[in-house]
């Protein structure tokens, strides 16, 4: 039986030095997955203009796509999805790092591309005051935004709090983990992961089954759950710390980031106050502060926005995807926009995310866009 086409991609992300980069310098010379695979080393070296210091030599392609076969397998017993990232699937705000995984895996089925995620991180030991914001700030948001979804890592302390909210509000909720989705760590969180799947929730990884967590992990972790998200909160850091990791990452990403202030004798404050001192992060004490920041608009409330030019001047290829949507009387699928226009994925999916954020189209669920 031959290999199915997702059992090339996930075979991709297992092959050593495969990344974002070169799954776009495939897509630029017209190599399909199956075709990195199925080429001889010289022809595929060549296909890809590689140096002979980084060719993909057969052999570990072919392990790569045994592991992959073994993983469909899991994937399929236990109901689990993956994400490619040259697909239309892909989650768009991940998508947007340079370092976005070539697989996301997902167990559960909540859409990652809702028009309203953020990610609440902390410390593992916190203080009630942290613990009451975190429930405060998530009850809340969701009397304003019903498709509100509130993400962390699973961990204890913050992570759980900001879970455990989300779930006493019926938000949907998702986890990202630093391991395989065959296990749960810490042990503890077992029931609150089945919970948070129970609930409509999902858990996420880039590590395939097996995969076990270790410090490096939990750190490369933390740049997803701050890419998921429009904005991060640090609800109580001290001045080292997966929260701190996770702020850092989306101020790199050019993401919002929002702290929450404490006494300076605090040392769980000490983060948050030193992320707002150096400007890295807005300081947050309410619901009324993440909208201000955020600029989203409230169901029902009247929020002073700015007028939008009903005619807006493009160019290029900006120009092209605004008039192709405008035609249709419905949203239109990305992977139509694509087929229309004959953009390279990768750079529609980029340009359609400028265009959202500047207020030119609107995305709805499933990565379907229509005119603002």
């Amino acid at each position: 039986m031959s290999d199915s086409e997702l059992t090339y991609k996930v075979g991709l992300s297992m092959v050593k030095g495969s990344n974002r980069n070169l799954i776009l310098r495939m897509e630029e010379f017209g190599i399909s997955p199956k075709e990195f695979f199925t080429l001889d080393t010289p022809a595929l070296s060549d296909s890809l203009g590689l140096s002979s210091g980084t060719r993909f030599e057969k052999m570990d392609r072919d392990e790569a796509l045994f592991k992959a076969r073994k993983e469909i397998e899991l994937m399929e017993r236990h109901h689990i999805r993956a994400y490619f990232i040259l697909d239309s699937d892909y989650p768009v705000r991940l998508y947007q790092i340079e370092n976005a995984p070539v697989i996301l895996y997902q167990l559960g089925n909540t859409s990652l591309d809702s028009p309203h995620i953020i990610n609440l991180v902390g410390t593992r030991k916190p203080t009630p005051y942290g613990i009451s914001f975190c429930k405060t700030l998530v009850t809340d948001l969701s009397a304003y935004f019903s498709d509100l979804i509130v993400v962390s890592g699973l961990a204890y302390g913050i992570d759980a709090a900001a879970h455990t909210a989300a779930l006493e509000n019926s938000v949907n909720t998702v986890a990202v983990v630093a391991h395989g989705l065959n296990m749960i760590y810490p042990a503890q969180h077992r029931d609150l992961a089945k919970k948070i799947i129970a609930s409509g929730g999902s858990i996420v990884t880039e590590y395939p089954f097996g995969s076990t967590p270790y410090r490096q992990r939990f750190l490369e972790r933390n740049r997803i759950i701050a890419a998921l998200s429009d904005v991060t909160i640090v609800a109580e850091s001290d001045l080292r710390g997966g929260a701190m990791s996770t702020a850092n990452s989306a101020f790199s990403f050019s993401r919002e980031v929002a702290a929450l202030p404490g006494r300076i004798s605090d040392k769980l404050s000490s983060g948050c106050n030193k992320l707002i001192r150096k400007q890295k992060a807005h300081l947050i004490t309410s619901a009324a502060d993440l909208i201000e920041i955020t600029g989203w608009q409230p169901l029902g409330m009247n929020v002073d926005v700015t007028q939008r030019n009903l005619f807006p001047e493009l160019e290029g290829d900006t120009k092209l995807i605004y008039d192709t949507i405008s035609f249709s009387a419905d949203p239109m699928q990305a992977d139509r926009i694509h087929h229309l226009t004959l953009l390279p994925m990768p750079k529609l999916m980029s340009l359609l995310g400028e265009m959202e954020f500047d207020g030119l189209i609107i995305r709805h669920p499933g990565n379907r866009f229509s005119i603002s």
